[in-house]
């Protein structure tokens, strides 16, 4: 009963410590050294702790303090906040959770209830990246859409607001910002596709303050809304007479908004273009503002300025990787600009308060263009790298770039900043049956090899492709000053996690497995741990009665983590500090498939090489042989016509995020789909084929 009391007496005074104490701009800007207010720390985005009782010297001390362990066994992105002795993060399906930061003891929950069928809509699996704060308020981006204020000491909601169109293939992922009681998200859905934009609400009522559109308007008339003048000043006239926007044109804001109260403007990274191939998209033009960096007035959303890093987009180049402002000493003159290392490869520092291009530099293997015309900003193209019918380019960085969304860090003492990068090729190429379906993903590339049974073999790659490294990922220390690399770690794996930097020297980051602490200076791995499930998501730092701590969000997924081999794990929270020895449960061992028995499986009268198509088309992107999710040439569920068609077609599955195929397929294209993995599974297995069987009615 003693314990139980001492249990209820500390959770209240953490949420009366949490009421009492409102988080606003001159508090997220003045960033107290143990707090972690906003996505980035501070609004410059830098991610930097000021916190060094965790050094060089004494990190080999560090030790599991606490650990949570969550419900949902997708991929973690989040970045924890904390304020006033509370920890707030997010798990996949948008949920949330509040937690004692110095004990663990979990203080609320909040399940937005998100529909399973949702996640069909989510291009790279149903993360989220986090909560903002602002007064007594925590902010919610949910994967449907949803903008949610949720009272921080409670956890009940306060407000919604719908912030896309439900009956369109929208999702949020990223974490909202705040800028003066504006809370501001975008959202994406640029494969399927839909048109991009950001919104800021007042962060008091929901009540929607302006919008920024970032491709015309299909029907080509005004939305009465903060982009109109540009649009047709300079946005319009870039995607040429005829250009495909009937779906929206993509350029949807998923990931990177930073708010900057130097200059009072909020700078936006938007997405690739819908389709990807520009071919099929436009017959000319920059196509603006896909894949381009905007700034924006914070009060009105107006226009000011805007960079186009990769212009007409045609390789899933997005320019939403983090954008970090910092004060720079530059040829001997004090910048304030705006940075990027962007999914092209090449790392852009911008003048803050102009766009203008002040440095363009490589730092990863690029070879789609050879360098960027600092007078123009434009990159000078490699000749050949252009779509044409029929043809393929092979070229690095591929579509999941040269960095994806996983944050970088700064530490401003030395000057660098810590890159997770990855060296990716890719291959690019005109399809030979591409349809525009609404709803679906429509990049204008083919969308994996014919493999049915009478598929042709595959055309030959351009010679070249076998002499490339295979993917690898690698820790940059970046002078952006000098736009030079300090020092570089290789890891066996591209998909790593994001970065902490802080002022005990030392850089934090997970690859896989392993959560390790690297010298600042050097690059020297000075203390590992392993966190037994991998990690993406980026660790923080924050303190407490004296005391650093270090927290981590672990669990795989996201883009490159679908089709991985790493099997599913709940998604755990991980908080060390200086001589703690906590141990976390074990994980169960992961669940093996057992072999199917195909003398028991009913013959499908379907067309396999009809359902090789849909495959592709539909089914690949997430079940394509890895274990992100079901590898269907695993699934029992192909051995019996009746229930596949209950899962794939009616959605007997949509609650755990299957959604029913009927608006895309008939049932008979659904007996064709069972036909060509029930064909592919025995193939694998090496299993001989079911006596054929009657038709069965549907």
């Amino acid at each position: 009963m003693k314990v139980l009391i001492g249990l209820a007496l500390a959770m209240s005074a953490a949420l009366a410590m949490a009421a009492n104490q409102p988080v606003d701009g001159a508090r997220i800007g003045a960033a107290a050294k143990g707090e972690w207010l906003s996505h980035g720390r501070t609004y410059d985005e830098q991610r930097f702790s000021p916190l060094s009782q965790v050094n060089a010297a004494t990190v080999g001390k560090l030790g599991l303090a606490w650990w949570a362990q969550f419900d949902t066994d997708r991929g973690q992105e989040a970045t924890p906040l904390v304020a006033d002795g509370v920890l707030y993060t997010t798990t996949a399906w948008s949920k949330v959770f509040a937690f004692d930061a110095k004990t663990g003891q979990r203080l609320w929950a909040y399940d937005p209830k998100v529909p399973g069928e949702k996640g069909f809509n989510a291009c790279c699996d149903v993360v989220n990246r986090g909560v903002a704060l602002w007064r007594d308020k925590a902010y919610l981006g949910a994967l449907d859409g949803r903008l949610i204020a949720l009272d921080r000491k409670t956890g009940r909601p306060v407000w919604s607001v719908q912030t896309t169109d439900p009956d369109m293939p929208y999702t949020i992922t990223g974490a909202p910002r705040i800028a003066k009681g504006l809370v501001i998200i975008g959202n994406g859905g640029a494969e399927y596709p839909v048109r991009g934009y950001v919104t800021a609400y007042d962060a008091q009522t929901g009540k929607q303050a302006w919008r920024f559109y970032f491709t015309p308007n299909p029907t080509g008339a005004a939305d009465h809304a903060a982009s109109d003048k540009v649009m047709q000043l300079k946005a319009n006239a870039t995607w040429g007479a005829g250009a495909w926007t009937k779906g929206g044109g993509g350029a949807t804001a998923w990931d990177a908004i930073t708010y900057d109260p130097k200059t009072d403007l909020i700078f936006v990274g938007t997405g690739n273009a819908g389709p990807w191939n520009d071919r099929i998209r436009s017959a000319k033009g920059d196509n603006l503002f896909v894949t381009s960096i905007i700034a924006l007035k914070r009060s009105t959303g107006a226009y000011v300025w805007h960079y186009q890093p990769t212009p007409r987009d045609a390789w899933d180049y997005d320019a939403v990787q983090q954008l970090m402002t910092a004060d720079l000493k530059i040829g001997g003159k004090s910048r304030h600009v705006v940075m990027q290392a962007d999914k092209n490869g090449f790392y852009y520092v911008l003048d803050a308060a102009t766009g203008k291009v002040i440095s363009a530099e490589k730092f990863v293997p690029v070879d789609w263009a050879d360098h960027v015309d600092l007078k123009t900003g434009r990159p000078v193209e490699r000749q050949g790298v252009r779509y044409t019918p029929g043809g393929v380019t092979v070229q690095s960085p591929g579509a999941l770039g040269g960095h994806n969304w996983q944050p970088m860090a700064m530490n401003p003492r030395l000057g660098l900043v810590y890159i997770p990068a990855m060296l990716s090729t890719g291959v690019f190429g005109d399809p030979d049956d591409f349809q525009y379906i609404p709803g679906a993903w429509n990049t204008g590339e083919p969308r994996g090899s014919k493999s049915g049974p009478h598929a042709p073999p595959p055309p030959p790659l351009p010679a070249g492709l076998a002499r490339r490294p295979a993917g690898y990922g690698e820790l940059i220390a970046w002078d952006p000053a000098a736009g030079k690399a300090r020092w570089r770690v290789q890891f066996p794996q591209p998909w790593t996690g994001g970065v902490l930097a802080t002022d005990g020297g030392l850089v934090f980051h997970a690859v896989g497995h392993e959560f390790a602490a690297y010298d600042a200076a050097s690059g020297k791995k000075l203390w590992t741990y392993d966190t037994v499930a991998p990690a993406i998501a980026p660790a923080m730092s924050y303190a407490i009665d004296g005391e650093q701590y270090v927290a981590l969000m672990v669990g795989y997924g996201g883009a490159g983590g679908m089709g991985g081999l790493e099997p599913r794990r709940l998604g755990r929270l991980l908080v060390f500090k200086l001589g703690a020895a906590a141990a976390p449960a074990a994980y169960p061992a992961p669940r093996t498939y057992a072999d199917l028995d195909f003398t028991k499986a009913e013959a499908s009268t379907g067309d396999a090489d009809k359902g090789d198509v849909n495959y592709r088309r539909y089914c690949g992107v997430c079940h394509g042989g890895g274990a992100f999710l079901p590898n269907l040439a695993k699934s029992p569920a192909i051995l019996r016509r009746q229930t596949f068609k209950a899962i794939v077609y009616d959605g007997a599955l949509a609650r755990n995020g299957m959604p029913p195929f009927k608006r895309f397929m008939s049932e008979a294209e659904v007996e064709d789909l069972r036909a060509f993995i029930l064909w592919s599974a025995q193939r694998q297995a090496g299993a001989p084929a079911p006596a054929a069987e009657p038709d069965h009615p549907h």
